[in-house]
């Protein structure tokens, strides 16, 4: 595939998958115009960058579809002044997505393997305003908090406290919750000193972070 058709399956990527599923912030569409995909998959899945589908990429995880990217992105609303921290760098596209929106992007990955290939993919994009940290944060992380955003990319049976407690006044927080096949992602909005907003965005199925909390469950 030439840099040319790759324009072009950017633009049926955005007219096609990502205005169909109620995208239509502006900023988030022109991000996704301008950051190019190809360049953060894994090089034997580079044809498939801009394609409607999770990408493999290795130790059980994956990549997420464009369209719940841009979703994600959407319902945040990030601005420029604001501090961001994402649990699961992967790839490395959606901290270069969230670093192009906000101010600071903090980014947590266990696997080490995927911060080395991250960090030199964000270099080769300019991108300098992340902090790429290797760590287990399916509990929480508080080390720079607390966080306007807060964006999980992995699902988790049960949120642990200690993320709406990392959240700024105002602050957002993305997850998706529950068990497969049917999980429900989630917008926590910080009302309060003591008080969260919850708003339920739409139904989906991703793999759980690694060592993600387990609720007490009852057996027979």
């Amino acid at each position: 595939m030439t840099e040319m058709n790759f324009e072009q399956a950017r633009f049926n990527m955005i007219e096609q998958q990502i205005r169909p599923w109620d995208v239509l912030d502006q900023r988030v569409l022109d991000l996704l115009a301008v950051v190019p995909r190809e360049e953060f998959v894994p090089a034997q899945y580079r044809n498939l960058a801009l394609v409607d589908m999770f990408l493999p990429l290795g130790h059980g995880e994956i990549m997420l579809s464009p369209k719940l990217e841009a979703r994600i992105l959407q319902v945040l609303d990030i601005h420029s002044n604001e501090t961001v921290l994402e649990i699961g760098t992967g790839s490395g596209y959606m901290t270069a997505l969230l670093a192009k929106l906000a101010k600071h992007v903090y980014s947590i990955e266990i696997i080490p393997e995927f911060i080395k290939s991250a960090l030199i993919r964000l270099d080769n994009q300019g991108i300098s305003n992340v902090n790429l940290e290797e760590g287990d944060a399916a509990h929480g992380w508080s080390l720079d908090a607390p966080y306007d955003v807060i964006v999980i990319t992995g699902s988790l049976p049960m949120l642990p406290e200690a993320f709406k407690q990392s959240l700024n006044i105002g602050g957002r927080l993305f997850a998706v919750i529950g068990d497969s096949p049917t999980m429900e992602a989630i917008l926590i909005t910080r009302v309060g000193e003591h008080e969260w907003s919850e708003e339920s965005l739409f139904e989906t199925d991703l793999p759980p972070l690694v060592n993600a909390t387990e609720p007490d469950r009852f057996e027979l």
